[in-house]
């Protein structure tokens, strides 16, 4: 029977886990819960382990997501090393190790975590669903770059799965506990990776893409930048590209020449001219 100290646990999660909520959704509440559940699964493998360090490190390894996800896993340890509450259940010597378990709990990270924590949350820090990496590749793909083309999505995101998951991938590695889940995990997640055709079609499915939505909504999208940016210069402009176009005349008798020829084009194949597609998304 796994015993929390049940202070510890009332501080952890009225103070910390609520943090995971301006996470993205990669390291959110859910995902730290997730990783708490394993973690306590594979500390049950060791002896004398204690279970509040075990507990503590799972909540702290990924608290400072929201600050900066790129460096999450040394600020999530300077949090843990600072928080002055946690003095009340740990002395130093605990509090370090934990501070180093969090710092080296990433798959992407050379060396080997420094002691038994950082390799409990290490292990337990593995996704055994196939459909979340198709997921949290893509939110975080747009989130850095909502422009992207839908081939260059899809290419992106396939070549940073194989590179974490294919066979020699870096998550592959460094496991320290036997983990039947994870295995199956990348065995099924394997079958995508090793058929363009199929990972993409699982993809778009995943995601609910429908791909000449995505596209059209991406044009229109630039249609809102270009008009945002004419009004800025105050401007006309007369802007037409795959799918959508844009235009405002007032005064420029060549914009308003080549606006014509279009709307003429436009009526012969059945478009509307006069639709907005600026303010569509």
């Amino acid at each position: 029977m796994i015993k929390i100290n049940e202070n510890l646990k009332k501080y952890i999660e009225e103070v910390i886990l609520p943090e995971y909520e301006l996470n993205d959704k990669g390291h959110n509440l859910e995902h730290v819960n997730y990783v708490i559940g394993r973690c306590f699964k594979f500390a049950e493998e060791v002896p004398e382990i204690n279970y509040d360090m075990v507990y503590t490190v799972a909540a702290y390894h990924d608290v400072a997501a929201h600050v900066d996800r790129e460096n999450h896993e040394k600020l999530s340890a300077q949090r843990l090393m600072e928080d002055l509450e946690l003095r009340k259940y740990f002395n130093e010597e605990e509090i370090k190790i934990m501070s180093e378990a969090v710092e080296d709990h990433r798959a992407s990270l050379k060396d080997e975590p420094r002691n038994i924590y950082g390799k409990i949350v290490s292990s337990a820090d593995r996704n055994t669903k196939v459909e979340q990496p198709f997921k949290r590749t893509y939110a975080f793909k747009l989130n850095r770059d909502p422009n992207v083309s839908l081939d260059e999505l899809i290419d992106t995101c396939h070549s940073v799965l194989v590179r974490k998951f294919g066979i020699d991938g870096y998550a592959t590695k460094k496991m320290y506990f036997k983990d039947e889940d994870y295995e199956k995990y990348l065995n099924d997640l394997r079958k995508f990776l090793n058929d363009k055709d199929m990972f993409r079609k699982e993809y778009l499915r995943l995601n609910n893409i429908n791909p000449e939505e995505f596209e059209l909504n991406r044009v229109r999208r630039l249609c809102k930048e270009v008009k945002d940016l004419a009004s800025t210069y105050n401007v006309d402009f007369f802007f037409v590209t795959e799918g959508a176009s844009v235009c405002s005349v007032s005064r420029n008798d060549a914009v308003r020449y080549h606006r014509e020829v279009q709307v003429k084009w436009e009526l012969e194949n059945g478009f509307d001219p006069n639709e907005d597609w600026s303010n569509k998304s």
